[in-house]
């Protein structure tokens, strides 16, 4: 069965139809012909008889006006003992009071009993809704310009710096309201090691990873990215002064050669690294890195056997590139991925904050530094 439409009438339509009646025209024409239910007819008929008038307050009976200011009176006390006491308060706690209740009571009663126009209510409601969908979608921007990798607390430090003091708990909540959900929510793969050269050379930096001079120690390891049915690899070297990507390469074999054409995209002068630290694989311990770095007059620095945590940042920072730049991306030539890879690594450096860095990012820490030392 087909539910009614619901219908309005005008006060001149219902005195009409009552004329027609009046006039002796058939009640059950009038209903075929406007398409009108027998109670409404008949309602109307009674209201012009009783009153002349069609409105329900002048066709109540003495008993029912009195129902009804009885419990008005009774609903303004209830107001009155639950909220009285913020009649004093200041404007914004009493739209937050009124707020708060009026699931229970009408916006009108409770702002004459807090002496609170309702003008003022809806002009601050308003205004409040504004703000929230203006920190909503300052929040979404700023989660999409961190490629979505960005949670609550570098968002709450994002927001700041544009004048925003949110706590974290209230953008969590938007977050979850809007499905933002950060890349690294995910617990991420890592792939086994292969085996490790068997070099002599010490672990002189001793897990110090933070450093106060810029190339002072350089750190480097290499991951692997899925191009359509075969494996790739990416090599980066990062300065451990300001985890700045100063070099990278990618390619389709996991060697040396990988390596050294990393080493040779640092635009900064290469005399100007001391220490060189890696983990044990092959591709940094050959003739062909040792030719390089003794040119340079690099000192090399490996991790202990079994024991990756030596080289801790360069193992961090590809945890952050495979959930930032790796995961769920598709690359179906090794030039769309050097394209990729150059445009992420301008991101990271001059546009991602990092939390190690007081929530700058590796530029903005360099210069800081910079401007010190001058």
């Amino acid at each position: 069965m087909t539910r009614r439409k619901r219908r309005t009438f005008t006060e001149e339509f219902k005195h009409q139809i009552v004329q027609l009646h009046q006039s002796g025209k058939p009640r059950c024409e009038i209903i075929k012909e406007y398409d009108l239910t027998p109670s409404a007819v008949d309602k109307w008929i009674r209201q012009s008889q009783n009153s002349g008038s069609f409105k329900e307050k002048d066709n109540r009976t003495s008993e029912e006006a009195e129902l009804i200011q009885l419990r008005k009176e009774l609903q303004r006390l209830r107001i009155e003992n639950d909220i009285f006491k913020a009649s004093r308060t200041d404007h914004g706690t009493k739209v937050n009071v009124i707020r708060n209740n009026r699931h229970k009571y009408s916006v009108s009663a409770m702002c004459e009993v807090l002496q609170l126009p309702r003008s003022t209510y809806y002009y601050e409601k308003k205004n409040r809704k504004s703000l929230k969908d203006t920190i909503t979608s300052v929040i979404v921007d700023i989660f999409q310009k961190s490629r979505q990798t960005y949670g609550t607390r570098k968002i709450k430090v994002e927001l700041k710096k544009r004048g925003w003091i949110i706590s974290r708990k209230r953008i969590g909540r938007i977050m979850n309201q809007q499905g933002l959900i950060s890349k690294y929510t995910i617990a991420q793969f890592k792939k086994s090691r292969s085996t490790c050269n068997e070099s002599n050379h010490a672990n002189l930096l001793d897990r110090k990873f933070q450093q106060d001079e810029a190339l002072k120690v350089i750190v480097s390891d290499l991951t692997y990215v899925r191009m359509k049915q075969t494996w790739h690899y990416i090599c980066v070297f990062v300065d451990l002064f300001n985890r700045e990507i100063i070099g990278y390469s990618a390619g389709p074999k996991k060697d040396a050669q990988l390596v050294y054409r990393a080493l040779s995209s640092i635009k900064q002068d290469l005399r100007k690294i001391q220490l060189f630290h890696t983990d044990r694989g092959n591709e940094f311990k050959n003739k062909l890195m040792d030719k390089a770095l003794k040119t340079f007059q690099i000192q090399r620095l490996l991790s202990l056997k079994g024991s990756p945590y030596d080289n801790a940042v360069a193992e961090a920072m590809f945890k952050i590139m495979k959930t930032e730049f790796v995961k769920n991306a598709r690359f179906e030539s090794l030039e769309q991925l050097e394209l990729e890879l150059f445009d992420y690594v301008n991101w990271f450096n001059n546009v991602r904050i990092h939390s190690t860095l007081d929530y700058l990012t590796p530029m903005e820490y360099k210069l800081r530094h910079l401007k010190k030392t001058v």
